[in-house]
């Protein structure tokens, strides 16, 4: 088997897994050398570290772009992937999505509202996707309707 120093960065593909071992963890990171995606290559990783298994199997997410260390192991039978064990692993972005997820989407009869956790602004939009405006406070969508609803003549 021949093993070198390898430290790449790339997105992680799917959700880790617990390792085979306490305190290890698997997972496998997307990386891309090119803007084609057909040059993309999937490296299969895993990692004995603690520490990063904690966070891989806690914090990160599919889609987080990832900058890992470690030890990249060629097997001697070319018909087995080769392996990287991470020793060291940095968060470089989290996912785009990943913010979707702290968003709640809620209906007023033919509106939608759109509620940050971040903000207390909330973009109101008809059912239909037609911008209405930007409600200063969740206790302010209803007169933003309203207004809405009289300029438009009830038509959401």
């Amino acid at each position: 088997m021949d093993t070198k120093p390898f430290t790449v960065d790339g997105f992680l593909d799917t959700v880790p897994a617990p390792g085979d071992a306490p305190y290890t963890a698997r997972f496998q990171l997307v990386v891309s050398p090119t803007d084609d995606v057909v040059d993309d290559v999937i490296w299969s990783c895993i990692t004995s570290k603690p520490g990063i298994a904690h966070t891989l199997l806690t914090e990160i997410q599919p889609g987080d772009l990832l900058h890992v260390s470690g030890v990249l192991t060629q097997p001697t039978d070319p018909a087995e992937p080769a392996r990287l064990t991470v020793d060291a692993l940095e968060l470089l972005a989290t996912a785009p999505a990943r913010a979707l997820k702290e968003m709640v989407l809620d209906r007023y009869g033919d509106y939608v509202v759109v509620f940050d956790a971040d903000t207390d602004t909330v973009p109101v939009f008809t059912a239909l996707g037609q911008w209405v405006g930007m409600a200063e406070s969740p206790d302010a969508i209803g007169t933003l309707i309203e207004i809405h609803e009289r300029v438009n003549g009830g038509d959401a």
